[in-house]
């Protein structure tokens, strides 16, 4: 039985990676979920890796209706369900609200809808999502330790905003309630920007010779991780948080002559201290990043070690450092062009390198 405050059985329109994700997630708490999609194969995939039953016209009546539909739909798609089921919550998952909370408001305006239809509507968005698409790409801890924001408009029945903040809390998600217009926002800067700079980054290399591509590490990698995402979907995205997006492209804009400017003469007076000062402004804005589990930032010292591109090796230092009794507060890899052998990297709190760096020698390892 699914957790209390989520009225049963759940459908979800939708099955892609985030519906998907979701009916995996609620069904492993239990709950009763039921799929439906307008495509009969990413239905079925659903279906097949577990993620709930096909929701057919003479099933039960949902308790609650998740809609994972793409973006450009969500709002048709909610309105859709707010009146075929007259009881039930319904939930939308897009990364956009103020759009969609607009369109079920015009629907109240013109008498699509009652105001007592409207208020069984709350909108969210779980900030989480992988660059592989569709319900092969779905696992049901994808929301694990993610924020899920609530965007509960004004006369939002307390079931339904229940409902809401329940979903994220038993698939393992953090709520955070907030406006949807400061939503749309914050989103704008925090995730849209950084895609479109990953994505014009990435650009560049169309016409890069591979040789100079060889020589990638990585600061490229980290930077174009993003860029792999499907466009299709960010078409819609975009689209739907244009005004917000084009507000702080024209700081960027304003950023971007500003160094184009200085590069055009570097060695003029000043031009070094104007690019020294953009570098610092971005290592204050990077400084603002929350650290761990959401704490204040906090730097870290990191021991690098070289181990061979083999299975096991990973696992066997990873052993050693809980051996040495020191924790690892962040981990990454890093591959050596030319050789096979890899750069892990391992961040500890600053007053304990040094003690792992001669426990990892002692037992063998090569440290840099």
């Amino acid at each position: 039985m699914a957790p209390r405050g989520i009225p049963e059985p759940v459908l979800i329109r939708g099955t892609g990676l985030l519906g998907a994700s979701i009916g995996l997630g609620l069904r492993a708490a239990g709950a009763e979920v039921l799929l439906h999609d307008p495509s009969p194969s990413a239905q079925a995939v659903a279906v097949d890796i577990g993620a709930g039953h096909p929701w057919e016209e003479n099933c039960p009546q949902p308790g609650t209706v998740v809609v994972a539909s793409p973006p450009d739909v969500t709002g048709q798609v909610v309105i859709d369900a707010l009146q075929r089921f007259p009881d039930a919550v319904v939930l939308d998952i897009a990364s956009v609200k103020v759009a969609i909370a607009a369109e079920v408001q015009a629907a109240v305006e013109n008498g699509a809808l009652s105001p007592a239809q409207s208020a069984r509507y709350v909108g969210t968005h779980p900030m989480a999502g992988r660059e592989r698409s569709g319900p092969v790409a779905a696992r049901g801890q994808l929301f694990t330790a993610a924020p899920w924001v609530v965007c509960a408009a004004e006369g939002a029945e307390d079931r339904a905003v229940v409902a809401a903040e329940e979903i994220a809390r038993t698939l393992g998600a953090t709520v955070h309630r907030m406006d949807a217009a400061d939503h749309d926002a914050s989103v704008a800067l925090i995730s849209h920007l950084p895609q479109i700079a990953a994505s014009l980054v990435s650009s560049r290399l169309q016409e890069t010779p591979a040789s100079a591509l060889a020589l990638a590490g990585n600061g490229l990698r980290d930077t174009t991780r993003i860029a792999a995402s499907d466009p299709q979907l960010w078409v819609q995205i975009l689209a739907a948080n244009a005004e917000e997006i084009r507000r702080i492209l024209y700081g960027v804009r304003e950023d971007l002559d500003r160094l184009i400017t200085t590069m055009e003469d570097p060695t003029a007076p000043g031009a070094r201290l104007d690019i020294a000062q953009l570098m610092a402004e971005g290592n204050a804005g990077h400084a603002r990043i929350p650290g761990k589990h959401g704490a204040p930032p906090q730097a870290f010292a990191v021991v690098t070690v070289i181990v061979d591109d083999t299975p096991g090796q990973i696992s066997a230092v990873l052993h050693d450092v809980g051996e040495a009794g020191v924790n690892v507060e962040d981990l990454r890899m890093d591959h050596s062009a030319g050789h096979e052998v890899g750069m892990l990297e391992i961040s500890v709190l600053p007053g304990r390198r040094q003690e792992l760096t001669d426990a990892l020698t002692a037992q063998g390892w090569k440290v840099v």
